[in-house]
C-alpha cells in the first residue's frame, strides 16, 4: 500500500466539518489540516494509505457534493509538499523564483506536486487560501530552466480545470526579494 494525501474544499463550514468527520470515520486516515479559509470556505487535508484516502475523499464528495468546490487524491506525493504547506522549508540559495496562483485551494497542491516531480526544484511555500480570498499560491526555486519547466507543467495541469490565475519566473531575484520570502 502506498502513502497518499487527499483534500476536499467546501463552500460552507458546516459541510466541511461534517465531511471531515465522515472521512475519519470511513477510513483509517489522519487529518493534516481541517480549517476555515478565506472567504468562509472549509478545507480538509488527509493522509494515509492510498485506498483509505480514496475511500475517505469519495465519502466526503458523496456526502455534500452540492457544496463541494474541488477535491483530489495524490498517491505518492512529492516529499517537499508537507514542509511547503507549513512554511517550514529551509532554502539556502535562490537562483530563480517561480510563483503561481490559482483560484482555489485544491489546485495549488496538485500543481506543486506536478512541479516538484517535473524538475529539480525546491518548494518554498504553499499558501492554501489563507488571507487570499480563496485563492492560493506556490513559490519554488531552482535553476532558471528547471523553475521554468516546473511552473509551465504546473500551469498546464491547473489550466485543465480552469483554476489557473497567473504565474511568473524571476531569474536571479534581488537580495531584498530573497530576504523577504525566505
Amino acid at each position: 500500500m502506498s502513502k497518499a494525501i487527499g483534500m476536499v474544499e467546501y463552500k460552507t463550514v458546516s459541510a466541511g466539518v461534517t465531511a471531515a468527520d465522515a472521512m475519519v470515520k470511513t477510513s483509517e486516515v489522519s487529518i493534516i489540516e481541517a480549517q476555515t479559509v478565506c472567504p468562509g470556505k472549509y478545507i480538509v487535508i488527509i493522509s494515509g494509505d492510498l485506498s483509505a484516502v480514496n475511500a475517505a475523499v469519495d465519502t466526503a464528495k458523496t456526502l455534500h457534493g452540492n457544496h463541494l468546490i474541488n477535491s483530489f487524491v495524490l498517491g505518492n506525493p512529492h516529499e517537499s509538499i508537507f514542509p511547503a504547506i507549513y512554511g517550514a522549508t529551509a532554502i539556502e540559495d535562490v537562483s530563480a523564483l517561480g510563483i503561481m496562483e490559482t483560484y482555489d485551494a485544491t489546485s495549488i497542491i496538485v500543481a506543486a506536486d506536478e512541479a516538484a516531480k517535473t524538475a529539480i526544484v525546491d518548494l518554498i511555500e504553499l499558501r492554501v487560501a489563507r488571507g487570499m480570498c480563496g485563492k492560493s499560491y506556490l513559490m519554488l526555486t531552482g535553476e532558471v530552466a528547471a523553475v521554468e519547466a516546473a511552473i509551465e507543467r504546473a500551469k498546464n495541469v491547473v489550466a485543465e480545470n480552469g483554476m489557473f490565475l497567473d504565474s511568473s519566473v524571476i531569474a536571479h531575484p534581488d537580495k531584498q526579494i530573497r530576504d523577504a520570502i525566505l
